[in-house]
């Protein structure tokens, strides 16, 4: 009964098959086992479309039949030689043979045009066939349940298993065990099993899954899914209604030009030199690549879009890390650059950018396997100007290769604006049609940032890259780039990314049906990778630690603000710097060191076979510096002979730590390549600030330790570097539970929040209001710190200065009218009320200030989605653009005095470990609001208070988050009892019952009824401690919104 079941599995596929253009073998009659071959097939395809070149050596008057079998011979030969050495079926299926006087193709795959039609005859006439029950060894009589054919050679085999029995793992089993290259018992040897020589894939199919190895090596054998993904965006397949769950694999990937496409433009062998991280053995190996389910899903479903609507459009392909996104950007390369509709070629050239030397080697190696043409790919590198002899310049042989049509370009995040520069100024590229395909995992080190790139960072992300080393991604890049209005018809755009931005998915994401919000092209979702097991779920051992401290003002200080009087600042901004100042402080580091190195030493190194390594990433550069000598003096101090490294751009002067400023090379003496040296097993720990947060690939890293503020996407792509998986020389498999993440700063919940969006698809819950680029141009009219001649004059000068330099001290001299108006307002509200400032105008220029900036970005983002056909719009982003440089805060504000500060105390309170748990499906937002801060009264208020609401809020490490929840709830539930207060609360406004001082009297009361449970917090009630009065405040605001909120709902 079992077996029956099998067997109607069996014949619906291959029947299935044999309607759908598959020549059909019930049995495997005709088939040689001691060749591995069908020869009827191999002899009809060479009759059918080489009878010349058979003639030559099959010669109608000899001997027939030997000298088919020598033919034969020879191309078993051919297969049977090593990959290496240019033999096996790809090879040949691409290749073709020589026999003799003989030259033959084994196989024609589908032309991109039809005019030759020679080639498109004999892509007909190929021969794909299906046959089951093989029996594949002379030393026993088992089969295989089915093998695929092309033109009598073997390029797949299949073990169907139904559910109704046996499960794919089964056929898994069977392939380890009993499908072997070499029987183990008798040394027989059975060809189709060899791997690259015959069958270049197997598959184990049932009705629920599919999985694929292209390598049967015993126990050794590592099979791969090859599903589709359910429809949670886990592992697995949807439930079909018509059939059973894997009928793509027949219905889609089998389809004859399916599959006869990814044998001839797909597949291609990896020649690969590797050092493994551990032994540091160099081994070089080649290997097989089959594209997985969804690799092969994207690049057909690009083809397929690019064929129907043409070139111009945007294509987000969000691909998990693991995913295999170096092949599938070379596969969509060499697809869009041989890409031709109706006998005219699509694109003239493709641009591939990336950071990653790993993509360009990679390829090279697939492209040249695939193509004929040994030239297709250039890099546009140093090495490539050096080899060119007269070109100097990366622009000027990226000028050359684009004007010579060379197929696929590849360049660097920084050469490619040049790329883009070139096809809107050159002549001779006019209409011409071009792909840009970019690889998002590697970022960019840049000092600088160009205007047209600031026009898609936020200030802070400007900050950032300038000051700190940061780093540009290749989304805002693309984005940027995209802002060029110009020919953006002739520009198709691919972008493959991991963990798209809400701007980069309203960019270039497409909405899957009209009126629908943006949504990614193609999914392959980071659950799906992990259940898979292709990544690792870095979440599940996530250790945080709480800062307290106490600061004060040294006793022999003046007490700032001049002549004894009190200093005052503003709140939030010194807020913002004490805090920043105590993280660097020598003591806080110290610290969290020793918390590193002994949390290393006891839980990590002895992990993968004492081969683990960790990661500490920091805020600043500064704070690199300071970690790097607060380890290296622990481990010296408790010897435990860990070497560390540390990685930072530019240079650091810090004269607390030392007396010579410090770099990157200063730190790591005779170090050239931190790559490089952070594979071997001197050097355990790497301190970062802004550097290999992104595509850095190493497996070893166990550990990451965090002491920076992580959000969104920058949170994702800093925890993937954990994600690696790796089995050591010894057999030991890197596991999540290996994994660890001890983090300083975040919350649980914020990272959290932050994976949420790409754990399963990344989708727009809100998308931005094109309006409000109306809305934020009405606003700033209203500053009165322009005028509308201003605009006119600069937009005029603007566009001309491209040609006539002269004109461009008309544009600034434009500008400058409204440059001088801000200045003199702002220097104006600094100096009233005797020197103390006017508190509400100093806020309205900060406003106008920040206006400015967010209209600029939020037109270059929106005219990119909305075509608002405004040359008043367009005038005024022109002028604001050049004003926002002149009027930003450091020309006006001075900086806040610390040196009077004294840390009194730190503790690094351990809050234990979580499981973050993901799976609820959370969407992105686009902009609803832009520019709609109010004017407000920064709250200024003396120092000494910023200090005490600190030490308020970050000293007591007496209580942990449940007794203080536990706390206020009870003295709530009190307090809510109290009739004459609700009334209050009631009746009063918010600011009126704040100030309240019967409010005061009872939160004393209703503390004193609870003191008893939380004797030494109650304690503080009664106290005049700092900050007591502002926690007060909060329990009123929190009590009133409670009586408020109940008052509605009671109606």
């Amino acid at each position: 009964m079992e077996l029956h079941k099998e067997i109607a599995f069996e014949k619906n596929l291959a029947e299935y098959l044999a309607a759908h253009g598959w020549l059909y073998s019930p049995t495997d009659a005709g088939y040689d086992r001691e060749r591995a071959l069908f020869p009827e097939d191999v002899l009809g395809w060479l009759a059918d479309t080489q009878p010349e070149q058979l003639a030559k050596v099959v010669k109608p008057g000899g001997d027939v039949a030997k000298q088919q079998a020598q033919l034969l011979d020879r191309i078993v030969k051919v297969l049977d030689t090593p990959l290496d050495n240019g033999g096996g079926t790809l090879q040949i299926l691409r290749k073709g043979f020589s026999h003799l006087s003989g030259k033959f193709q084994m196989c024609v795959f589908k032309p991109e045009s039809t005019l030759n039609e020679k080639r498109t005859a004999d892509y007909a006439a190929v021969r794909v066939r299906v046959m089951r029950q093989v029996h594949f060894s002379t030393a026993h009589q088992q089969s295989v349940d089915l093998v695929l054919f092309v033109n009598g050679l073997p390029v797949a085999t299949i073990e169907l298993k139904t559910e109704l029995t046996q499960t794919v793992a089964d056929a898994i089993t069977q392939y380890k065990t009993s499908r072997l290259p070499k029987d183990p018992a008798t040394g027989a040897v059975a060809p189709l099993f060899v791997s690259g020589a015959r069958a270049l894939v197997h598959f184990a199919v049932s009705e629920e899954q599919v999985w694929m190895a292209t390598r049967l090596a015993g126990d050794a054998t590592h099979f791969l899914p090859f599903n589709r993904g359910d429809d949670d965006g886990g592992a697995g397949n949807p439930l079909n209604p018509l059939g059973p769950r894997t009928a793509y694999l027949w219905e889609r990937v089998l389809q004859r030009d399916a599959w006869l496409n990814i044998l001839g433009r797909l597949m291609y062998i990896k020649h690969d030199t590797s050092t493994d991280p551990i032994s540091g053995k160099t081994a070089r190996s080649s290997t097989l690549r089959f594209p997985r389910f969804h690799q092969w899903e994207a690049v057909t479903e690009l083809t397929a879009a690019v064929t129907a609507e043409g070139v111009g459009k945007r294509y987000l392909i969000q691909h998990s890390a693991g995913s295999g996104k170096t092949d599938s950007i070379a596969w969509t390369s060499h697809r869009m650059a041989r890409l031709q509709v109706d006998n005219v070629k699509v694109f003239d050239s493709v641009i591939v950018v990336t950071d990653r030397n790993v993509l360009d080697a990679q390829l090279r190696d697939a492209i040249k396997q695939i193509d004929n043409d040994a030239g297709i790919v250039v890099a546009i590198d140093r090495a490539e100007v050096a080899k060119s002899g007269d070109i100097r310049s990366k622009s000027g042989l990226l000028a050359k290769a684009l004007l010579d049509g060379k197929l696929i370009i590849v360049v660097t995040i920084q050469t490619f604006p040049f790329a883009m520069a070139e096809i809107r100024k050159n002549k001779g590229l006019k209409g011409k049609r071009f792909a840009v395909i970019a690889d998002e995992a590697h970022s960019s080190q840049s000092g600088e940032v160009a205007a047209k790139l600031k026009a898609v960072l936020t200030a802070e992300e400007v900050k950032e890259i300038e000051e700190e080393g940061g780093q540009i991604d290749i989304e805002a890049l693309l984005a940027a780039e995209a802002t060029e209005r110009a020919e953006s018809d002739a520009i198709s755009y691919f972008a493959f990314t991991a963990t798209p931005k809400a701007k980069t998915l309203e960019l270039f994401g497409r909405p899957p049906a009209p009126g629908e919000k943006p949504a990614p092209f193609h999914v392959y979702s980071m659950r799906q990778a992990i259940e898979e097991g292709y990544i690792l779920d870095v979440l599940t051992g996530y250790h945080s630690f709480k800062l307290a401290f106490q600061v004060g003002k040294n006793a022999s200080g003046g007490g700032g603000g001049g002549g004894g009087g009190v200093e005052e600042v503003d709140q939030a901004k010194a807020t913002k710097e004490v805090m920043r100042w105590v993280k660097l402080n020598p003591q806080t580091i110290a610290q969290k060191a020793a918390i590193i190195v002994e949390h290393f030493h006891d839980n990590i190194a002895g992990l993968l076979d004492g081969h683990a390594k960790a990661m500490v990433v920091t805020e600043l550069r500064k704070s690199a510096v300071r970690y790097k000598l607060a380890i290296d003096k622990y481990i010296a101090a408790k010897g435990y002979g860990y070497g560390t490294l540390v990685a930072f751009s530019g240079t650091v002067t810090d004269p607390e730590s030392g007396p010579e400023d410090f770099t990157e090379a200063s730190m790591n003496p005779g170090v050239h390549d931190l790559r490089t040296v952070f594979r071997g097993d001197e050097y355990k720990i790497m301190i970062v600030a802004n550097k290999f947060q992104t595509g850095f690939d190493q497996p070893l890293l166990c550990a990451m330790y965090v002491d920076r503020v992580l959000t969104g996407v920058t949170a994702v792509q800093t925890l993937s570097r954990l994600n690696r998986t790796y089995r050591t020389p010894a057999g030991t498999v890197k596991t999540a539970a290996m994994t660890q993440v001890v983090d300083f700063v975040n919350e649980p919940e914020t990272i959290r929040e932050a994976f949420e969006p790409y754990y399963t698809d990344a989708f727009l819950e809100t998308e931005t209001d094109p309006n409000l680029v109306h809305d934020l141009s009405a606003k700033l009219d209203t500053f009165g710190i322009y005028t509308q001649a201003e605009i006119d004059q600069c937009a005029e000068a603007f566009v001309r200065a491209a040609s006539d330099s002269a004109l461009r001290d008309k544009m600034f001299a434009a500008i400058d009218p409204a440059k001088k108006m801000f200045a003199g307002r702002y220097q104006a509200a600094l100096l009233a009320n005797d020197g103390r400032g006017d508190k509400a105008a100093l806020a309205e220029l900060d406003m106008f200030r920040k206006d400015v900036g967010t209209f600029v970005r939020l037109y270059d983002f929106m005219s990119q989605i909305v075509n608002y056909g405004d040359a008043e719009l367009e005038k005024k982003q022109i002028f604001l653009r050049n004003l926002s440089r002149y009027i930003q805060p450091d020309t006006y504000t001075a900086p806040i005095d610390l040196s009077e500060v004294v840390l009194r105390h730190v503790k690094q309170i351990d809050r234990g470990k979580t499981d973050i748990g993901l799976g609820v499906r959370v969407g992105l937002h686009g902009l609803t609001a832009a520019g709609s801060g109010e004017k407000r009264d920064p709250t200024m208020v003396a120092f000494q208070a910023v200090l005490d609401r600190l030490n308020d809020l970050f000293g007591s490490e007496d209580f942990t988050e449940g007794q203080k929840v536990s706390f206020l709830q009870a003295l709530l539930r009190t307090l809510l009892d109290d009739p004459d207060l609700v009334q209050q609360a009631k009746v009063n406004t918010a600011t009126q019952f704040v100030e309240s001082p019967d409010f005061d009297h009872a939160v004393t009361g209703a503390v004193a009824d609870n003191q008893g449970a939380h004797h030494k917090m109650s304690e503080y009630f009664f106290t005049n401690a700092p900050g007591r009065a502002s926690l007060v405040a909060d329990i009123a605001k929190w009590f009133r919104a409670t009586v408020v909120a109940e008052k509605t709902e009671a109606g």
